[in-house]
């Protein structure tokens, strides 16, 4: 029964970034060198972060939510989107689109910070004698940063690789990847600040990156359009 549960909850985390690549083209154009690659400037940058929050923060005694020391992570937190901006701008990729470039990178993206941040709490916890529903609700909160990483990366790949932009929706695209950057900052206040459980902070991550998805696809559509 205990394996059985880490089988599920290792689905529900994992197999949606395979279901992903398969049901896309991605596998067709054969992109998966560029996940992987994504994945490694991910795992890099995660490093730089660590470095980063060991130096400039200090050990809380509390769990209570401390505006100087969340906006301090958050700075931190844009050197994702460093991390972002190289993949999609600096790696050498195979002869696709831009289309399926941003997919590829922030499929890589996410696959690395699941494997990164929730294997090995699965391995431990969700072998346990004792049902929880932690690990059911890590791996949706697994699906819902993958559709935000693959926006992110939609999003970035507006603002550094397309240049001829409608000038009005400029301001859009920014508002909406400072959203995405910021959305670790923002649960943690919903977590610390408004004392909300897990459960809820996860349904408003899925809310969220339903809701970003959809805005980040129309962006991308309008921006794909010839300028009159």
């Amino acid at each position: 029964m205990t394996m059985f549960h880490f089988l599920n909850c290792a689905i529900l985390t994992f197999a949606p970034h395979a279901v992903y690549y398969s049901a896309t083209p991605l596998s067709e154009y054969d992109t998966l060198g560029t996940s992987i690659k994504a994945a490694l400037v991910y795992l890099g940058t995660t490093l730089v972060k660590l470095v980063c929050l060991a130096t400039f923060l200090k050990e809380s005694e509390s769990d209570s939510f401390d505006p100087y020391q969340e906006l301090l992570k958050a700075l931190i937190g844009f050197i994702d989107v460093a991390g972002l901006y190289f993949a999609l701008t600096q790696l050498t990729h195979r002869n696709i689109s831009q289309n399926h470039k941003f997919q590829a990178v922030g499929l890589g993206w996410a696959f690395a910070d699941s494997v990164l941040h929730r294997l090995a709490p699965l391995w431990v916890g969700a072998r346990g004698l004792e049902f929880t529903w932690d690990y059911i609700l890590q791996g949706v909160e697994a699906n819902a940063n993958l559709v935000l990483s693959i926006s992110l990366a939609a999003l970035g790949s507006l603002i550094w690789l397309r240049k001829n932009k409608p000038k009005a929706l400029v301001p859009i695209i920014y508002a909406c990847a400072a959203i995405v950057a910021t959305m670790p900052s923002i649960t943690s206040y919903l977590r610390r600040g408004l004392g909300w459980h897990f459960p809820k902070v996860v349904s408003f991550e899925l809310f969220t990156s339903l809701v970003m998805a959809f805005i980040s696809c129309q962006l991308f559509a309008a921006c794909q359009r010839p300028s009159n």
